[in-house]
């Protein structure tokens, strides 16, 4: 028996180029970036003191929604901002978004017996871990707050979608770093085509901006230093002088759905969800192997699982998140999987998180949103910050510098790779009968 076609009918996004994907889409092709100073957006938290100062964050502003900015009482009841974390509380601002624009807010009980959901997240509520272990220093046990707990576990953010919907279909979260997204939404979209549910709400939500977590990553050398006086310019993908990533917040949510399924019901198509491919390093903790062979492996299983010719990959959603060896290995994974089949003239390859910031576990699934949108407008998004492209190490693709580029694309693939050596890669294309 032939595997299930699987569609995305409904897309949500909580990101620091804007809440919604109007708005978002929008400032990612015209290359607004929404990286800010830690310092100027959250004063008196303790930012200042550390080497790093720079973000991905979120916009609040008066209009919320309509603006492109994030306001929780726009999304949330009564009592949930204190029930749920900020993850979960983007988490649910996304899935409301996307099962809006799939028109699959107003289910039957029928409905929503086969609709689950899939959401993950890198790290959960690290704010609650911190501020309970203070109270706790301070005040001994009976200041720990009951909702320490479940405002803190990975799987709420999956776990109160479900129940705001009454979905009863497949409740499960990932929680695999900075692949959570990607996985989320391919395991997503696993759970459709073996029949578990006939639609489902994938993606991911992270909240990590936390000076405890910056100065974690400064530990490792991760971060981009030298750019707290010109926060935008600090994610530099491909760029010769990208010298570290720049870590963000936001969630993105995707309603994937049967194909019959959607077609009966006359719903909107984005694009088709053709293949999924997972890997593993099996090398080091936090660096990929020097020949990006974990990368590759994950790219050939998606076009694989697509049953497509490497070919039909027009543009690339890369993970590049503006690291000196990151960026270097995935763009040799790139070309180890796509080029013997391509031009490099029709290939783009461009990193969102120029723009964003990475977003950590949330990262694949704000990404897989972009390459969908770039299969439905046929635009690849740019990458900022390109300056000097660094071809002496080999970087010799269209990345996309600076300005967006209207081209072709029946197919996109997008990358997502994270500590521990996991990788994922998704397949999506227009959608057609054949």
């Amino acid at each position: 028996m032939s595997a299930r076609r699987v569609v995305v009918t409904g897309l949500g996004i909580v990101s620091p180029v804007g809440i919604g994907v109007k708005h978002a889409w929008r400032n990612i092709i015209e290359a607004k970036s929404g990286i800010q100073s830690l310092v100027k957006a959250m004063p008196n938290v303790g930012f200042e003191k550390l080497s790093s100062q720079v973000a991905g964050i979120v916009p609040r502003a008066a209009g919320g929604y309509a603006s492109g900015a994030f306001d929780p009482k726009e999304w949330l009841a009564p009592g949930d901002a204190a029930r749920l974390a900020l993850f979960a509380q983007y988490a649910l601002c996304s899935a409301h978004q996307a099962l809006t624009d799939a028109e699959w807010i107003d289910a039957s009980d029928e409905q929503r017996e086969r609709t689950g959901v899939c959401f993950g997240t890198g790290i959960g509520s690290l704010e609650d871990i911190v501020e309970n272990h203070t109270r706790l220093q301070s005040g001994g046990a009976r200041k720990v707050s009951p909702m320490f707990v479940p405002r803190t576990l990975c799987n709420m953010a999956a776990g109160n979608i479900s129940i705001r919907y009454g979905f009863y279909g497949p409740n499960h979260a990932v929680s695999t770093a900075c692949t959570t997204g990607a996985h989320s939404i391919g395991d997503a979209m696993r759970f459709i085509q073996f029949g578990d549910a006939d639609v489902m709400v994938a993606g991911a939500a992270e909240a990590p901006l936390l000076p405890l977590a910056i100065a974690g990553f400064s530990k490792i050398k991760a971060l981009a230093l030298g750019f707290n006086d010109r926060p935008s310019a600090a994610s530099r993908p491909f760029d010769k002088g990208r010298a570290g990533f720049v870590i963000g917040e936001g969630a993105g949510a995707l309603v994937l759905e049967e194909l019959s399924h959607a077609q009966r019901r006359g719903a909107h198509i984005y694009a088709e969800l053709r293949g999924y491919g997972l890997s593993g390093d099996g090398h080091h903790i936090t660096a990929p192997p020097p020949d990006g062979a974990g990368a590759r492996r994950a790219m050939l299983h998606a076009i694989r699982s697509a049953q497509i010719d490497p070919s039909a990959i027009s543009y690339v959603n890369a993970h590049a998140t503006s690291t000196p060896l990151g960026d270097n290995i995935e763009n040799q994974a790139i070309k180890a999987a796509l080029g013997p089949h391509i031009s490099r003239r029709q290939l783009a390859v461009s990193s969102t998180k120029s723009a964003t910031g990475h977003l950590l576990g949330a990262a694949g699934a704000i990404e897989a949103i972009f390459a969908v949108l770039a299969v439905a407008h046929d635009v690849a998004p740019p990458t900022l910050n390109l300056d000097v492209v660094d071809t002496e190490a080999g970087f010799d693709l269209n990345y996309v510098p600076h300005a967006a580029q209207e081209r072709t694309i029946n197919a996109s693939l997008t990358n997502s790779f994270g500590f521990g050596g996991t990788n994922a890669s998704l397949v999506f294309a227009k959608h057609n009968s054949g």
